[in-house]
């Protein structure tokens, strides 16, 4: 693990045990999450972002079966007891939810969310000292800390649940759809906030979204999620500028362009993603990659570096098996 690490995700596997079967919401993934970086993580819905932002607190339903590694500053969480990693929670790796509403107290002032927050042996005055101090630095008036969630704008919700993050320095952040309820005024407040943030506190930062914008807006680098497998990874530029798997040119050719001709007709994606209970064999992606071949729908490719620190999942960038070579598409 290089020294830089902060987080190394090691053959993840989530699955949930349904009515109709096993999903397998998380197949096989690992990555790395570096100190100082925000990572981006897209995809469609259902592809399993959600599931694997859980999974590093290890806050899915009972129902989820987890298999895998987390190394985190050198320690397995998977290691970790249940009273254990409620230690890790908050502290270490927090998380932004994608609805504030339902993740604050409607019972319970703002201020009291942040003082709470702090360690038994912090002093409540100087729990509340610290927490008018931090809301201030995110926008929001002191005064606000004796008002209840309802009584705050989208936005303000928000930035509280940036607070919650903050509160006890947690060294990564998982921001899990963080932006889809606000309107886009204060999206780009929010991710203004975010960049600031980020520089003052070196914050280390794994962001879940499908907003493609927003993720060339902020990240570092981008990882490209497909029913539950891991297509492609690398720095941001190379993502947008040098994209090698089918299915994430598909992404950024269904991002609408205001500059379209109006002749010119939008990009939709073909297809739709599989049953996660009966998913495709091979490449998940097969049945609608316009690129496929004979040995895509039998063989699963591999998470392989095509380039410099450029992972990709895909038989158009590693050596075909001998009885698949000659073969046409449809064979």
């Amino acid at each position: 693990m290089a020294n830089d690490t902060l987080l190394n995700i090691e053959n993840l596997s989530v699955q949930y045990k349904t009515r109709m079967g096993w999903v397998s919401a998380v197949d096989n993934v690992s990555m790395e999450i570096k100190q100082g970086e925000i990572l981006g993580l897209v995809g469609e819905s259902g592809c399993g972002k959600s599931t694997l932002g859980k999974a590093l607190l290890r806050i899915n339903p009972p129902s989820a079966r987890i298999s895998g590694h987390l190394w985190f500053l050198g320690e397995d969480l998977m290691a970790r007891t249940d009273e254990e990693m409620r230690q890790i929670r908050g502290q270490h790796i927090s998380m932004i939810f994608q609805d504030p509403m339902t993740s604050l107290n409607p019972i319970q002032r703002m201020g009291d969310h942040l003082i709470l927050t702090h360690e038994p042996e912090v002093g409540k005055e100087e729990a509340r000292a610290r927490a008018a101090a931090l809301v201030d630095r995110l926008g929001i008036s002191s005064t606000r800390l004796n008002d209840y969630p309802h009584q705050l704008s989208g936005g303000m919700r928000q930035r509280v649940m940036i607070g919650l993050a903050l509160a006890l320095n947690a060294d990564l952040i998982i921001a899990d759809e963080a932006t889809t309820s606000l309107d886009v005024i204060v999206e780009a407040q929010f991710i203004e906030l975010l960049k600031e943030l980020r520089n003052e506190f070196n914050l280390t930062i794994l962001l879940i979204t499908h907003n493609i914008g927003l993720v060339a807006e902020l990240s570092d680098r981008v990882a490209v999620m497909y029913a539950g497998r891991m297509a492609e990874l690398s720095d941001a530029r190379s993502v947008f500028k040098e994209t090698l798997h089918p299915y994430t040119r598909g992404l950024l050719k269904a991002v609408p362009n205001i500059r379209l001709d109006d002749e010119e007709e939008l990009y939709m994606m073909g297809g739709s993603p599989p049953d996660l209970v009966e998913p495709p064999t091979g490449c998940r992606y097969h049945p609608r990659c316009p690129q496929a071949m004979p040995v895509c729908a039998a063989e699963p490719s591999h998470f392989l570096e095509a380039g410099p620190d450029h992972f990709v999942n895909c038989w158009l960038y590693e050596d075909i098996p001998a009885e698949y070579a000659d073969k046409e598409p449809g064979e």
